[in-house]
């Protein structure tokens, strides 16, 4: 069990059978759960780790149930809307669990104007409350629809939610005007990148591959172009459809505050196995980030094409394997 959450039930925190859990992860070990608890969770990854337990799954959820348990994201808009949605759904109790570089700490002093709250647990850097939902205490932290950035919509908690990011800004304008016929965007966001490949000449089919569906929602609204197909996956697992010409990607460098590298490399591995063997790879990635070993070790060709003091952009080509590369 997730520690602070079985410091509770030891506290003599009940929680019933008709329980939802927003936002887990893998982090917290939550197989003691009935199998009937709901895992809501919109990260691909997390959402598969989930149903490999057995939990039945979902990337979003308004059902009613009794219970609710939040494991707090770091975005605070993000994080006040999904506690809306808790008490929205819920007939008795919210819970709530944060680490507090997270922001659990300022969430509690808030919740605390609003409701009676029960708790707090102080444990392992992080917190758990809970309170008696209500679903009128907090009507004012409902998650707005989607919002208009530069032209393009985002929601709260995405990637880039307010702003296009500058080192995808750097890595199309370092692209030839004809960047190949089938293109996969690995990591594909909102669809910033997709969009603008697709005003270019000579691209007959874009594969949008990404793993928050939030932010696969927002690109289904901002490549409308129906040469776009949307794939909700992670990049590191997806199999292209048919080999690709180009894969385009800038590609996360951590799922939690810790940067961790291999999850790029990851990245330039899955990107051979869905390049045709005369395909190219263009990525951008921060210029601290060591990738040059892993595109060698995946790329017969690659070299460095300019950026800038903090994004460096590669193109590679000529994969070495496309079957079983890691």
């Amino acid at each position: 069990m997730s520690i602070r959450l079985d410091l509770a039930r030891d506290s003599g925190l009940t929680l019933s059978d008709a329980l939802s859990v927003l936002l887990p992860t893998p982090a917290q070990d939550l197989s003691d759960l009935p199998r009937t608890t709901e895992m809501v969770q919109p990260f691909k990854p997390f959402h598969d780790h989930f149903a490999d337990q057995g939990f039945r799954c979902a990337h979003a959820s308004d059902a009613r149930c009794d219970d609710v348990i939040l494991f707090l994201p770091r975005a605070k808009t993000q994080a006040r809307g999904f506690l809306h949605q808790a008490c929205q759904r819920a007939s008795g109790r919210v819970v709530v669990d944060g680490a507090k570089t997270d922001g659990i700490d300022s969430l509690l002093k808030e919740v605390r104007k609003r409701v009676p709250v029960e708790g707090p647990i102080s444990k392992a850097h992080g917190k758990i409350f809970w309170f008696a939902a209500d679903a009128q205490a907090f009507s004012d932290w409902a998650m707005s629809d989607m919002a208009l950035v530069g032209g393009y919509r985002t929601v709260p908690g995405v990637f880039s939610s307010d702003g296009i990011d500058p080192a995808s800004e750097l890595l199309i304008a370092a692209m030839p005007d004809r960047p190949g016929g089938r293109i996969a965007d690995l990591g594909a966001g909102w669809g910033y990148l997709s969009s603008r490949l697709l005003e270019r000449e000579g691209v007959y089919s874009i594969d949008l591959v990404e793993a928050d569906h939030a932010a696969l929602e927002c690109a289904r609204h901002n490549v409308s172009d129906p040469r776009a197909r949307f794939h909700w996956a992670d990049a590191l697992r997806w199999a292209a459809p048919e080999p690709e010409d180009t894969v385009v990607m800038n590609p996360p460098f951590h799922t939690s505050r810790a940067a961790d590298p291999a999850l790029g490399r990851g990245f330039i591995a899955a990107a051979a196995r869905a390049l045709a063997p005369n395909g190219q790879l263009w990525m951008v990635a921060n210029r601290h980030l060591p990738y040059e070993a892993a595109l060698e070790a995946h790329f017969n060709r690659f070299e460095e094409l300019g950026g800038d003091a903090r994004f460096k952009i590669f193109n590679a080509s000529r994969p070495r394997r496309r079957v079983g590369a890691s």
